[in-house]
């Protein structure tokens, strides 16, 4: 079966220079930032790929241009075999545009304050004709609050009369309210307590099994991800360093990046074996460093790792790495 969601060579770039008075008095050249270079994957049907990295990796970004928030300056994203960037038929966009739908990061900024929550999980009911009549779509609204485990009565309600985990299960219900086939996800609990991020995610879980939904799952906890998904891309600095099944990565990480990343995470088995802390902070992206970009923060690094970009080396099917101590077996 041939992968929903495509992503081939994906690049962004943003023009972040000064204005063109202030680059002339202060001879100045353009200033650009990579936030996205060469990002490439794809996702099976019913399958959650989770990319996850420090902040300011470009996980967001990626996430943006998947679902068409933000343009891509290269590459390609085929959902269902329909080009995203380069499609001229409407009515295929449009019944695509259906079935892909994201949920925020803060669920305080992305629910409207003035609407009612009825209102607001209706609005994609009505924008894609998919229930006829006041009474029909009331019906639907009242469902999805039952599905998200909430109580129909609370359509009647604004947004500031719920909690964080309650808001969040609002923008679900608005997310499958245009019975999507694709989700992403943009670190959708980060906002939440803990115990409450646990509720969150077991029902992402719960209604991904009923409805065969697709999830890209955006998050900077690796713990969280663990739980979620089936294959993991690790991003540093716009780039994917490492693609690995899940619990390949957990068990036998390669790329030392992801090595530190999982370094850091807390001990909680109390098996007290030595752990190292993250060292450095993710180089500014407007002037990267050459070579490998975490060459200044691997404990690996040599002088090709300085000099030549490592390029990334699928190891089987959708898996690889990008690094040349792995490649030259010394990892």
């Amino acid at each position: 079966m041939p992968p929903v969601v495509e992503v081939s060579n994906l690049s962004r770039t943003f023009d972040v220079s000064k204005p063109w008075l202030n680059r002339v008095l202060e001879r100045a050249p353009k200033a650009y930032l990579k936030a996205a270079q060469d990002i490439s994957f794809s996702i099976g049907k019913g399958e959650t790929f989770a990319l996850v990295g420090e902040s300011g990796s470009g996980k967001s970004t990626v996430a943006k241009m998947v679902v068409g928030l933000l343009a891509a300056s290269e590459g390609e994203i085929r959902i269902d075999g329909v080009d995203m960037r380069k499609s001229r038929n409407t009515a295929a966009m449009r019944g695509l545009r259906r079935r892909i739908q994201m949920i925020f990061q803060d669920p305080y900024a992305s629910l409207n304050p003035r609407w009612r929550v009825d209102r607001i999980i209706a609005e994609p009911i009505r924008a894609f004709g998919l229930e006829r009549g006041e009474q029909a779509i009331s019906a639907r609204v009242g469902e999805l609050l039952e599905l998200v485990r909430l109580n129909p009565r609370d359509g009647a309600k604004y947004p500031h009369e719920f909690s964080g985990g309650q808001r969040q299960r609002i923008c679900i219900a608005r997310a499958l309210a245009s019975r999507p086939e694709f989700i992403v996800c943009d670190e959708p609990t980060s906002a939440l307590d803990v115990s409450v991020q646990a509720q969150i995610l077991n029902l992402m879980r719960d209604l991904q099994d009923e409805f065969g939904l697709t999830y890209l799952f955006i998050s900077h906890d690796l713990a969280v991800v663990r739980h979620m998904a089936a294959r993991i891309g690790v991003m540093y600095l716009g780039r994917l360093v490492e693609v690995a099944k899940a619990g390949e990565l957990f068990g036998n990480p390669q790329h030392p990046y992801t090595r530190m990343l999982l370094e850091a995470i807390p001990d909680l088995n109390m098996t007290g074996r030595p752990r190292k802390a993250v060292e450095g902070e993710i180089p500014n992206p407007i002037n990267p460093p050459p070579g490998c970009s975490f060459h200044p923060r691997c404990p690996l690094a040599n002088e090709r790792c300085r000099i030549e970009r490592p390029a990334f080396l699928t190891r089987q099917p959708a898996t690889g790495v990008a690094c040349h101590a792995v490649e030259e077996g010394r990892a």
